[in-house]
């Protein structure tokens, strides 16, 4: 069965997940996740992507960003697996792969979803119970968007910055949104989205962008696909959408 083609827009946020091969480790030690960052910066602002969330895991990575190009994130995330793998195969003297195949994406609707997005990822470490807070995890955008310190990764949304004018009244609202008991509902859609790579958004935005790419945007009708569906499918797989 081909594989699924990704969902791809300019200028249309992407949460991005990256996990280790096997789900093993892919960060070793505080090094490895400076040489991550320094290329993940560096690259960025190359391919013209805008990174407004993100955070290291010991085993996985995710990402929220913007392309001024269909293909820019796809392009960052090449090279930077590449070149991610090459410095953790010369350091510790390893071979194979480092990543579990393709990296997953998920497009998000800005309006409702996108500051939903942005907890979910800075919240990783506190519901693995790395740390009680997002504030005590270093390897992440919290610092930056909830506490304003210098991150040169992190690039602010739109929507994030009409929270307010002001920059502390902002970071304050920003960080009204990690009080209290995360949504099972909510944390499951995020996670089925980029499980899948359909669009994070309510049904109205799926159905743009699935009329904008010719092809489905979310969880189809039970049951088993008609041969046009199965057609249309493998042509979008076939085509320019990865």
């Amino acid at each position: 069965m081909p594989r699924r083609a990704r969902l791809r827009i300019a200028d249309m946020p992407l949460h991005i997940i990256q996990r280790g091969n096997n789900r093993g480790a892919c960060f070793f030690t505080d090094a490895d996740y400076l040489v991550y960052l320094r290329h993940l910066r560096e690259l960025a602002a190359r391919l013209a992507c805008c990174v407004h969330a993100y955070v290291l895991m010991t085993n996985h990575v995710h990402l929220l960003l913007s392309s001024r190009e269909p293909d820019g994130a796809s392009n960052l995330m090449k090279h930077l697996g590449q070149r991610y793998v090459q410095y953790v195969n010369r350091t510790y003297k390893r071979s194979g792969s480092l990543w579990e195949g393709r990296f997953r994406s998920s497009i998000v609707q800005a309006e409702n979803y996108l500051l939903r997005c942005y907890r979910y990822i800075e919240l990783n470490p506190v519901r693995a119970g790395m740390v009680a807070h997002s504030a005590d995890y270093r390897w992440s955008s919290f610092g930056a968007n909830a506490m304003g310190k210098p991150d040169h990764i992190v690039t602010p949304h739109p929507v994030y910055l009409a929270l307010a004018n002001d920059d502390a009244v902002r970071r304050s609202a920003y960080l009204e949104m990690f009080r209290g008991e995360s949504d099972a509902s909510e944390l499951e859609q995020i996670r089925s989205a980029g499980s899948a790579g359909y669009a994070l958004g309510d049904e109205c935005f799926r159905k743009q962008i699935a009329h904008a790419l010719g092809r489905r945007a979310g969880p189809g009708k039970p049951g088993r696909p008609s041969k046009q569906a199965q057609a249309h499918s493998t042509s979008d797989a076939q085509g320019s959408l990865i």
